[in-house]
């Protein structure tokens, strides 16, 4: 599997409908399925794509990134045909969409592999990412900085951890802004100081993933929800879809398509 507001939102949905054109000139189809946004969901979207084109080979899924908002633009504006979201959608953006659950996902808080620390509470994880502790001392770790590695805004994965974690805390401003889960990755696994948050689905073995409130971050505890930091993974749409649309998000939510995410780390949706 392959795996800033509002200014940066328009320039990607320009740069986004330039290619939404290209895409279907001289082509064997006029118009392809497009899913934009969550860089949580993508590469799951994208293994879904590879698994169903497989399967239906006249078809033509294009999968984007972006983030959760920039997808939410991206389908007002008529540039794609599904959203894809890592977050529950606000009680403003709820009437304005059809919102459906394709799978649950943890939210892993992950550390380098060389740092001691194992366990976590909430409290400890909120002082930790808005600089009320700064040292992994004070939290059973070596005496050294933390160095917290945070999403960009905008980002489904963001929106999640504040809601889930800082409870009315900001995140510090001295938090590293990345934009994407790979980006993330990349920072703690080199850094013995860092800590983030990701997607559990993709932490991989180059990580290690903390217990909070000492509970394992898996598959398992969040089916069976008691692990707390846990959300949907959503495609999201604007009233009926086209056809082609439809016969793609009927093949995910499908047992194949469910049991194809379950086999890539995430939870079914029912």
């Amino acid at each position: 599997m392959s795996l800033k507001g509002l200014r940066s939102v328009s320039l990607f949905t320009a740069a986004f409908a330039i290619g939404v054109f290209c895409a279907g000139c001289g082509g064997k189809h006029a118009r392809a399925v497009n899913l934009v946004g969550s860089t949580s969901v993508q590469p799951f979207a994208e293994f879904l794509a590879e698994e169903y084109l497989t399967a239906h080979p006249t078809e033509n899924v294009e999968v984007q990134g972006g983030g959760s908002t920039a997808g939410l633009q991206a389908v007002i504006n008529g540039l794609a045909d599904i959203g894809m979201c890592s977050r529950s959608l606000t009680e403003e953006e709820s009437p304005k969409f059809t919102a459906t659950v394709i799978a649950r996902d943890g939210l892993a808080i992950v550390v380098n592999q060389s740092n001691s620390v194992t366990t976590l509470t909430t409290e400890q994880l909120r002082g930790l990412f808005s600089g009320a502790i700064r040292n992994w001392k004070e939290v059973g770790g070596h005496d050294g900085p933390v160095r917290p590695i945070t999403r960009e805004e905008g980002s489904g994965t963001r929106e999640s951890f504040v809601h889930l974690v800082m409870a009315k805390e900001r995140i510090s401003k001295s938090a590293l802004t990345q934009e994407s889960n790979g980006a993330v990755k990349e920072l703690v696994k080199g850094d013995s100081a860092a800590i983030g948050y990701m997607s559990l689905g993709l932490v991989g073995k180059e990580l290690k993933a903390i217990r909070v409130d000492d509970v394992e971050a898996s598959r398992e505890n969040v089916l069976n929800h008691s692990y707390k930091l846990a959300r949907p993974f959503l495609f999201v749409a604007q009233g009926p879809l086209r056809p082609d649309a439809q016969r793609f998000m009927d093949f995910v939510l499908s047992k194949e398509g469910q049991q194809a995410l379950e086999s890539e780390g995430l939870v079914r949706a029912q």
